[in-house]
C-alpha cells in the first residue's frame, strides 16, 4: 500500500523500527473498530460518484487517471512533491529518474509513480483519522479499493504519533534511492531545523544561506549536498516532462510537513477523548461520588488534549527561517486563494516566508474535516484555550511568538471566518459579541 513518506515503509524498515513504534490504542477495539467502522470522506465520496456513473474519470496512457483524479478531489497539481527514496512498496518503480509524486489538499493525499498500474489515495476521515485506498487504473476503468488493517503496520506507529496517521520523513539515501537504514531519519514538521529537512526529496525554491538534506546523496557515507541548495528547477536530474511539474516546491513541502502532523495531533487529540468518553459510559454504574470523580479526570483529559492541539495550532517552537525562502508563485497563488478571507481580506493562509512559514500563526486546518469532526467537548476547549492565548496581555515562552498585534488579527480572522467559534467565543466575551461569520 502507501509510502514511508505518507503511506507504507518496505517490510524490512518495518522490522528495524523500535518496538515502542506501536499503536497508542487498541483500534479493532471499541470505541475505534477500525477495520469494520465504515468510512465516509472525500475519496469515499468520488468512489459512490463514479461508481453510480455522476464523474467521469479520464484515462491518459501515460499518467492513467491521475489528472483526473486529482481534479475530482479538488487537488491542485501544483502541490507536487517528488521522493526519490525507495521509501514505498512500489519500491521497484521509484528512483531518482523516476520518484514518486505526492499531492494533496486539506483533506486528501494523493501518491503516485510513473509506470505503475496502482495509484495511492488517503483521506482524513471523521472516525478513523487516515484511511486508506488504492486504485487500480485499467484503461476500461478505475477500480477503487479500501485497504485493510495492515496499512496501520507503518501508519499507526510512534511516526505518526500512534494513530492512523501520516508523516513526512527526512532519510539518507544513496544515488539509486536506497535508504542506508543506519542511518538517522527524521520526522519534521514546522519545528524541525531546515537542515533535517527533506532528506530522499527533490527540493525546488530559493532558500538563502539555508541547508537542507533535499536533492542529496549518500557519497562515501557522507551526504553530499554540492550544488543541492537553491534549485529554479529539476531538469538536470530526470525527463521532467513525464510528470504534472517540473517542481517540487519548497513552500508546498514546508506546508505538507505542517500539515500532516496537525491531521495527526487532531486525531490523536479526538481519539484520547472517544476513549476516555468511553470508558465513563462503560462505567455507568458507578456511584455519585465516584462519577463526580470520573467526570473531573475526563475533562482533565480533554483539557490536556486541547493544549496539544493549541500548541502545534499556534507554531509552538517553530523553527525560524534565517534567510527568505522562494518558491512556486503559482502554489502559492492557489494555496492562498482556498481562503477564507475575513471582512478585511485577511487570511490565515497568508504566507510570511521571511521568518517563519505563515504571517498569522495559527493553522488553516481549524478549516478542514478534520477540525469540524473534533468531539464537541474538545471542540469547544480548543475554542476556550485559543480564547486564553489570544485574549493574553502575556504570553508564555512558547508563544512569545504571538504579539499583541498578531493575537488581535487572529482573533479578528477566527470570529470573521469561523461561525461555531464566533458563537463560543460570544460568551467569553458577552459585552462585545463578535460578529458571527456569514
Amino acid at each position: 500500500m502507501a509510502a514511508d513518506h505518507l503511506f507504507l515503509i518496505p517490510l524490512l524498515l518495518t522490522l528495524l523500527l523500535p518496538a515502542t513504534a506501536e499503536a497508542q490504542f487498541d483500534l479493532d477495539e471499541p470505541p475505534f473498530n477500525y477495520t469494520e467502522t465504515s468510512d465516509d470522506n472525500p475519496v469515499t465520496q468520488l468512489m459512490q460518484q463514479y461508481k453510480a456513473g455522476d464523474v467521469d474519470l479520464e484515462y491518459d496512457r501515460s499518467i492513467g487517471y491521475l489528472r483526473s483524479i486529482l481534479k475530482s478531489l479538488d487537488v491542485y497539481e501544483s502541490t507536487q512533491a517528488l521522493v526519490f527514496s525507495k521509501t514505498s512498496l512500489q519500491v521497484r518503480d521509484i528512483s531518482p529518474r523516476n520518484p514518486r509524486a505526492i499531492y494533496f489538499n486539506d483533506d486528501v493525499y494523493v501518491g503516485w509513480v510513473r509506470g505503475s498500474e496502482i495509484m495511492e489515495l488517503s483521506a482524513s476521515d471523521p472516525r478513523l483519522g487516515a484511511a486508506f485506498y488504492t486504485v487500480t487504473m485499467s484503461r476500461q476503468n478505475a477500480q477503487f479499493k479500501r485497504a485493510g488493517y495492515d496499512c496501520l503496520g507503518c501508519h499507526a506507529t510512534t511516526m505518526t504519533q500512534g494513530i492512523p496517521g501520516h508523516t513526512v520523513r527526512s532519510v539518507f539515501a544513496s544515488p539509486g534511492g536506497s535508504v542506508d537504514l543506519k542511518q538517522k531519519s527524521f520526522v519534521t514538521d514546522h519545528t524541525s531545523p531546515i537542515s533535517e529537512r527533506w532528506g530522499g526529496w527533490y527540493v525546488t525554491g530559493l532558500h538563502g544561506d539555508m541547508t537542507h538534506m533535499g536533492n542529496a546523496f549518500l557519497r562515501s557515507g557522507q551526504l553530499d549536498r554540492k550544488n543541492s541548495s537553491n534549485r529554479k528547477s529539476l531538469r538536470d536530474e530526470f525527463q521532467t516532462i513525464g510528470w504534472l511539474s517540473s517542481y517540487s516546491d519548497i513552500v508546498a513541502l514546508m506546508v505538507l510537513e505542517h500539515q500532516t502532523q496537525m491531521h495527526n495531533t487532531f486525531t490523536k487529540a479526538n481519539f484520547t477523548v472517544r476513549h476516555a468518553e468511553y470508558d465513563l459510559k462503560s462505567e455507568s454504574a458507578i456511584d455519585g461520588d465516584s462519577k463526580a470523580q470520573a467526570q473531573a479526570e475526563l475533562q482533565a483529559v480533554v483539557t490536556e488534549a486541547a493544549k496539544e492541539v493549541i500548541d502545534y495550532m499556534l507554531f509552538a517552537g517553530e523553527a525560524p527561517l534565517t534567510s527568505e525562502v522562494k518558491g512556486s508563485i503559482i502554489f502559492k497563488g492557489q494555496f492562498r486563494r482556498r481562503g477564507p478571507d475575513d471582512s478585511q481580506g485577511r487570511s490565515l493562509r497568508e504566507f510570511d516566508l521571511e521568518t517563519r512559514l505563515f504571517h498569522y500563526p495559527c493553522s488553516y486546518m481549524i478549516y478542514s474535516l478534520a477540525f469540524d469532526s473534533l468531539e464537541e467537548t474538545l471542540r469547544n476547549e480548543v475554542y476556550a484555550q485559543l480564547w486564553k492565548v489570544l485574549s493574553s496581555s502575556e504570553q508564555p515562552p512558547r508563544f512569545r511568538h504571538l504579539d499583541r498585534e498578531t493575537c488581535s488579527a487572529i482573533r479578528e480572522i477566527l470570529r470573521d471566518t469561523k461561525s461555531e467559534l464566533a458563537k463560543v467565543w460570544s460568551e467569553f466575551h458577552p459585552a462585545s459579541p463578535p460578529e458571527i461569520a456569514r
